[in-house]
Parts: structure tokens; C-alpha cells; sequence
């Protein structure tokens, strides 16, 4: 699969390397996730082990933004053959992100924008004709966000590793 490298002065937008830290990614993931925590939703990037974070970035292909040497950002891109665990995710054209985070002090910034473009790029070289992704149902904030982006209701998932109901939020890409 072809990766696209997007840059952002001075932040690099980029695949995961083994290089990179993985306890830097799980710091920044529980960081990022810190306001969901105090909002009681149990979001698994609020406080997964590095070990957990290593099997995430796995399942897919793991982009970073990175200011050298620091990581700012992070969006884990799943092409239709890897996303997969309800109806609309079973489905062939979808694709779908995950452990999306923006270190705090550059969100509102547009860094997330940067990284869920960059996610949508992949997406279309992938050949899926959809994006989705899951987020609490509480998080209005973040359904308000992906639905000025372009996403779309398409079901709603009780995950058994969560205390809330996800929604499922999808983008055409066409």
C-alpha cells in the first residue's frame, strides 16, 4: 500500500516508525483523552499500557504528527480489510480510523483536521468509498466536529470495553 506524507511546518504528518516511542504514544494518547476521562467516559486511549497501544497500531497503519523529536498527534487509519466488528464496519467499501489524538496544546489548532485528512487520503488509496469511526455517544462536542467534517450517522454500538453507546459516524468519499 502506498502511504502519503503530509507536512504541516513544522510538523511532519507521517507512518509510525520503529523509532518512535511507543510509551511517547501512550503518554500522548492518555494526555489527549484526559477530558473525556473527566467527562466518566471510558474511552480505552484514557488509560491503555503501552502494551495495548503496540497491539492497536498493529491492526492498521498508526500516522503521526511529529515535531521533532516530539509526537503532537496521532489518527490509526484501518483499510476495509482490517476494520471490521459491526454492521457497518463488516461492510467491504468501509474503512476507519481510530486512537485519534492531538496533544492538548495544539488542539483547536487544526493538527486533528491535518491527521483525519490524511486518514481520508489513505482511505481512498485503499480503495474504500467510506470512512467511518466510533466515538461516545456523551462526546457531543466530537459528533458536532465530525459532522461538520462531512460524517453521518450510520448506527449506534454497545462495545463491551466501554462504559457509553458509540455512535457510528461514516464520510462518503467520493
Amino acid at each position: 500500500m502506498s502511504v502519503i506524507t503530509h507536512q504541516i511546518p513544522p510538523l511532519i504528518i507521517r507512518p509510525l516508525s520503529a523509532a518512535d516511542s511507543l510509551q511517547e504514544l501512550t503518554t500522548l494518547l492518555h494526555s489527549a483523552y484526559r477530558q473525556l476521562a473527566n467527562l466518566g467516559l471510558n474511552y480505552m486511549a484514557v488509560n491503555q499500557s503501552v502494551a495495548v497501544t503496540a497491539e492497536r497500531v498493529a491492526q492498521g497503519l498508526c500516522l503521526i504528527a511529529s515535531e521533532e523529536p516530539r509526537l503532537r498527534g496521532t489518527i490509526l487509519f484501518r483499510n476495509p480489510q482490517q476494520t471490521h466488528g459491526c454492521g457497518w464496519y463488516d461492510r467491504p467499501e468501509v474503512a476507519s480510523i481510530a486512537q485519534f489524538a492531538v496533544d492538548p496544546t495544539l488542539q483547536a489548532q487544526g493538527l486533528g483536521r491535518q491527521l483525519l485528512q490524511a486518514a481520508e487520503a489513505q482511505a481512498r488509496l485503499s480503495g474504500a468509498t467510506e470512512l467511518a469511526l466510533d466515538t461516545a455517544e456523551p462526546a457531543t462536542h466530537l459528533v458536532n466536529w465530525y459532522t461538520r467534517l462531512g460524517y453521518r450517522f450510520t448506527e449506534h454500538v454497545q462495545w463491551s470495553h466501554t462504559n457509553y453507546r458509540s455512535v457510528i459516524l461514516s464520510k462518503a468519499l467520493v
